[in-house]
């Protein structure tokens, strides 16, 4: 037997033996019990889809879902009867976890009521493409309200600030809402409701029947709220200004009554004469005597 025939039966016997030691490896681990170690969950109830503020919730808005236990959500609920018929206070997404602070009160309805904090007040103002921001202005964002008006005369007309950094609470009617979900397209509002207080939802009324009204879009990093000056018609076309300061925000009557306010005498009453001036003295020195004498104007 020559040289290359040995060493072809050799690698022949080592290939053989190597193929049947892998495959006996791969026999014994397929047999091998495998472990699966299943991490600890807990039940979640979250949105089967999108909801928007307001709704009552059914059983067919939400869903129980498993939970990472090591990733607990706060205030969560584990089972739908806790969330039926109780109104979302903001909307949800898809797969959002429901929790309480998101929801009112049990028997405190569902709708617009319930997402308005106490001490505050909503108010609607009808908008059109423009008044609106051209659609930008939706749930959630922030607006300074700026009314137009004529005067007495009808003859200059003035713009100025009504109210400042407000949130918008809903923008448009319920329909609309309802429709713009059923379509899956934005539709344009016709309203929009403010969260105001309620000296500021009197200014807003009494702007919106003298005047127009304006929406102004703001950052919602932008909370400075400053007193501006409101802007006429002569001023804007290079006339006499006529631009007065309007503040934002009056002080509470608490503050006024505490503020001192000077006397003002009634009409027609004659003014009172000034005070003398005070008189000077003047010291006379006469040898080893000195006499005081006062002067007077």
């Amino acid at each position: 037997m020559t040289r290359p025939q040995r060493t072809a039966i050799v690698m022949v016997i080592a290939l053989a033996a190597a193929s049947l030691s892998s495959y006996g490896v791969y026999r014994a681990l397929a047999h091998q019990a495998t472990g699966r170690v299943e991490a600890p969950t807990t039940a979640v109830v979250v949105a089967a889809r999108a909801l928007p503020v307001g709704r009552r919730l059914t059983a067919e808005d939400v869903r129980v879902v498993q939970w990472p236990a090591h990733l607990p959500v706060e205030h969560a609920f584990a089972s739908v009867a806790a969330v039926i018929d109780r109104g979302l206070l903001v909307a949800v997404e898809a797969n959002e976890p429901i929790v309480a602070h998101r929801l009112a009160a049990q028997g405190a309805g569902a709708g617009l009521p319930p997402t308005i904090p106490a001490g505050m007040r909503a108010v609607s103002v009808k908008v059109d493409e423009v008044i609106g921001v051209a659609g930008f202005v939706l749930p959630g964002t922030r607006v300074d309200v700026l009314a137009t008006t004529r005067d007495a005369r009808g003859e200059e007309r003035t713009t100025h600030l009504v109210a400042g950094n407000i949130q918008v609470l809903a923008a448009g009617t319920r329909y609309e809402q309802e429709r713009a979900q059923t379509e899956t397209k934005p539709l344009p509002s016709t309203v929009v409701t403010l969260l105001v207080t309620p000296a500021d939802a009197q200014r807003v009324a009494l702007a919106q029947a003298e005047g127009e009204l304006k929406l102004a879009l703001r950052n919602p990093l932008d909370g400075d709220v400053s007193d501006v000056a409101q802007v006429s018609t002569r001023a804007l076309f290079g006339g006499t200004p006529t631009t007065v300061a309007v503040p934002v925000h009056k002080p509470s009557v608490a503050a006024r009554a505490a503020t001192p306010v000077a006397p003002v005498d009634p009409p027609g009453a004659t003014p009172a004469p000034p005070a003398p001036p005070p008189p000077y003295t003047v010291q006379m020195i006469r040898a080893a005597t000195s006499t005081d004498v006062i002067v007077r104007d």
